[in-house]
C-alpha cells in the first residue's frame, strides 16, 4: 500500500470513529486556493459535536515506523490547520467566536494489530 492509499484509509478509518462517537461530519478534504494560485492548505475531516466544531488532521502510518504519527503534526502544519480552520468559518458563514478546535487523529495501521489515538483540542 502506497503513502496515498494508507491516507485514504486513514480517513475513511477515522471519519467512522468519529461518527461512533457521536461527531456529525460538514466537509472532506477542504481546500482552498486564491487567484488560481497554490494550494493554501487541506483540512482533512471537519467535524461537530456537542455545538463545538473540530478540525482535523488524520495521520496514519503503517505499524513499520519508529515513530508515532501524531509526531508528524509539527507547529508549522498546526499553525496551517488554524488559518485553514479560519477560511472554512469564514466560507460557512459561521461567526469566529463560535467553539472550534482542531484535532489530530493518529492510526497506526499494522495487520496484527492497528490503534487509533484521538487528541482533541491540541494548542498551537
Amino acid at each position: 500500500m502506497d503513502r496515498r492509499q494508507l491516507g485514504k484509509l486513514g480517513e475513511k478509518i477515522a471519519e467512522k470513529h468519529l461518527k461512533e462517537k457521536g461527531y456529525k461530519i460538514l466537509d472532506r478534504n477542504f481546500s482552498k486556493r486564491f487567484s488560481s494560485g497554490p494550494l493554501v492548505g487541506e483540512i482533512d475531516l471537519i467535524a461537530k459535536k456537542d455545538g463545538m466544531i473540530s478540525f482535523i488532521e488524520v495521520k496514519a502510518l503503517s505499524g513499520k515506523t519508529p515513530f508515532f504519527p501524531e509526531q508528524k503534526v509539527n507547529l508549522k502544519k498546526k499553525r496551517k490547520i488554524a488559518r485553514m480552520a479560519q477560511i472554512w468559518l469564514q466560507d460557512h458563514n459561521v461567526p469566529l467566536d463560535r467553539k472550534w478546535g482542531i484535532d489530530v487523529i493518529s492510526i497506526t495501521i499494522d495487520p496484527k494489530r492497528s490503534e487509533i489515538k484521538h487528541f482533541k483540542n491540541i494548542i498551537i
